[in-house]
């Protein structure tokens, strides 16, 4: 294996600039949740070309894929996630997770079985909404696998961020319409709302630090002068663990009670598909990826805050070892995730250095781990249900 790393090296800068294409490609034509058809068949054509054995519509789910490389024992995954912001585009910069996620797989790919590795890109749809790596781990898809990691854009470079538990529900209330010059047979849903957001804000003097409760009136009438009979609120609780999550919205879930017992409405509760578990990550993989990442140049300070959102990443981290490093655009503050400027961002120059970065940081930090005995020996060792130090 004398001179692996050069090797590796020489292999990503020889396909950089299609791995550069391929981000701009993707974050010039965004698609959102579980639609994610064109981002999944540009991914996998690249791949394919490249010798990956590609298994499409995994889990049954018709964007996702797994494509393979090597034959070796120790099987690590590398994560694509590929859906974007609806109104936005990709204002997380997937386009920009998923190209990193290519080019660390191109150039371990030649040098797998000299590693004793087999590689898997994981095409990962619906990050954003309805979490499609919960419903891959739960259908087996990453049975097997040892090991897996991504690295995402954000506005600071931080190895380990800590993500938060979440989950979400959607609160419908009925009542009886009318006609807003003689309200007093109607029974007002939109009222019930403003009931319920009023109860959640006295809540919230009562709830530990750091629990987050967002909510959104998603449909609360349509004209001044009819009284709603209708309204519809999605409610999301964030919190370290869903069990904390859970016993949040038991108390939540009784300030949208009120809202209905206060103005005589019915109130319907549905869980969401989202689920978003907390995130264990691997310290030896962690400890590699800095000193690469450092490596070119880049800088972990010790930042006081290191909370983040929430992310299906985590799901992954409950049933095998895994690492989800930030690396930062430089942008100011107010141009961060989730924002317009952050998606224009993404498909420049700040989204093509986070690629370089963080695709040759994980092919290293990979690469670093198969030569390593012990690290070697409890990612083998671990199967699909393995324990983080």
């Amino acid at each position: 294996m004398t001179g692996i790393r050069g090797r590796i090296e020489s292999e990503f800068d020889k396909n950089l600039d299609l791995v550069l294409q391929l981000s701009h490609t993707i974050n010039a034509d965004p698609e959102p949740a579980f639609e994610e058809h064109r981002t999944s068949a540009l991914i996998t054509d690249v791949l394919e070309r490249h010798g990956f054995a590609i298994e499409r519509e995994v889990a049954g789910l018709p964007t996702a894929f797994v494509a393979s490389a090597g034959s070796g024992e120790l099987v690590f995954g590398l994560c694509a996630e590929m859906d974007a912001l609806p109104g936005i585009g990709h204002g997380c910069g997937h386009n920009t997770i998923a190209a990193a996620a290519v080019g660390a797989g191109l150039a371990l790919a030649p040098f797998a079985d000299e590693l004793g590795l087999t590689i898997k890109v994981f095409g990962t749809p619906a990050e954003e909404r309805g979490t499609g790596k919960e419903i891959m781990v739960k259908r087996g898809v990453f049975d097997g696998t040892h090991a897996a990691m991504m690295v995402h854009p954000s506005l600071k470079d931080v190895v380990s961020p800590q993500f938060r538990a979440s989950r979400s529900w959607r609160i419908d209330y009925t009542g009886r319409g009318g006609h807003a010059s003689r309200p007093w047979n109607a029974l007002n849903a939109a009222d019930a709302t403003v009931v319920a957001q009023t109860a959640i804000g006295l809540l919230r003097q009562q709830l530990r630090d750091g629990v987050r409760v967002h909510h959104v009136v998603r449909e609360a009438g349509s004209a001044v002068n009819v009284i709603a009979d209708r309204a519809v609120v999605e409610c999301m609780i964030r919190g370290d663990t869903i069990d904390e999550v859970d016993e949040v919205w038991e108390r939540v879930r009784r300030c949208f009670e009120a809202g209905a017992v206060a103005t005589g409405t019915t109130v319907e509760f549905t869980t969401q598909p989202s689920l978003y578990r907390e995130f264990r990550h691997d310290r030896d993989l962690a400890s590699l990826f800095q000193e690469h990442a450092e490596g070119l140049g880049r800088t972990f300070p010790d930042y006081p805050d290191k909370l983040f959102g929430s992310t299906d990443m985590g799901n992954v981290s409950q049933v095998i070892p895994a690492l989800h490093p930030m690396l930062s655009f430089d942008l100011p503050p107010e141009d961060g995730n989730h924002t317009a400027a952050f998606a224009v961002a993404a498909g420049g120059a700040e989204g093509d250095r986070f690629v370089r970065d963080g695709s040759l940081a994980m092919a290293l930090t990979i690469a670093d781990a198969a030569q390593s005995e012990p690290i070697r020996a409890r990612l083998t060792a671990s199967g699909s249900q393995g324990e983080c130090p």
